[in-house]
This record gives structure tokens, sequence and C-alpha cells, in this order.
């Protein structure tokens, strides 16, 4: 009965020793996990793209015959236009604008082309006055800031 007692007695001892050892089970995040991100970090969209809007320059995009011809209102209804073609505008969609004193204009833009990390996109900007249309064609590529800037 000793060799009984001492088995009985090595027993709990045993299953203590093997719950000691097993491995533990944690629980495991079976969903997507998301990151938190500090809002103060992020520029709100609309303020960016009104900056990046405002540092693309016209001037470049635009027949520089008629340049001098245009109104300030002209301008920069042109440069909106311009710029909202290039960022947003669907390709051959044109993006209309009009000015003052019957001064109108439309942009149409090419498909996205990435070089070198770069987005670029041809585009054609059409002028009418009195009647008459000045074109300019080239290639704008985005800027770091968000601006657009000819380099074709």
């Amino acid at each position: 009965m000793t060799k009984l007692s001492r088995v009985f007695l090595l027993l709990p001892a045993l299953a203590l020793t093997a719950c000691a050892t097993a491995p533990t089970m944690t629980p495991v995040a079976t969903g997507p996990v998301v990151a938190a991100i500090d809002p103060a970090q992020l520029s709100a969209p609309a303020e960016s793209r009104a900056v990046a809007a405002s540092m693309t320059d016209v001037s470049s995009f635009i027949d520089p015959g008629v340049l001098g011809q245009l109104s300030a209102k002209s301008k920069e209804q042109a440069a909106s236009a311009q710029f909202n073609a290039l960022q947003f505008g669907r390709v051959g969609a044109p993006r209309n604008w009009v000015g003052d004193n019957g001064q109108t204009g439309a942009v149409t833009v090419g498909p996205y082309v990435r070089v070198n990390l770069i987005d670029c996109r041809d585009f054609t900007h059409t002028v009418t006055i009195a009647g008459q249309n000045f074109a300019k064609k080239g290639t704008a590529c985005r800027e770091a800031d968000g601006s657009w800037t000819v380099s074709a």
C-alpha cells in the first residue's frame, strides 16, 4: 500500500507541474487592425487643395499671345479650371470656365502617367476671346507641394 499511497501523493504534484509548463493561450485579434492617427498632423484636404491651386501659375498653361488680354477674373477662373482639370478631371472631358467680357475657356486632360514617381498629364487649354480660339498643349506634372507645373 505504500506504493499506492506514493502514487496518490505524486499524482497531484505531477498535475500541477504539467499546468505550470503548459503553453499559455493569449487572445489573438482576428479583425482588421487600425492604427490611430492624430488628426492634428493631417491638414484639411480642402485647405491643401486651395493652397496648391493658388500656387499653380496659369501663365505657363495659356498661349502667351493671349495672356495679356485676360482680365484678373479670367486668369483666376482659368487657373481654377486648369488645376481642377489636372487634379480631378476625366480624360477628354472639358473643364469650362467663364471670365469677364465674354472671355471663356476650356481645359481637357489626358490620362495620368507616372514618371519617376511623379504624376503627369497631357493637357490642352483653349481660351476664346472675341470668337477667336487660342490653344496651348503641353504636359504638366504635380509637384511635391501639390501644385502643377508645365514640364513640356
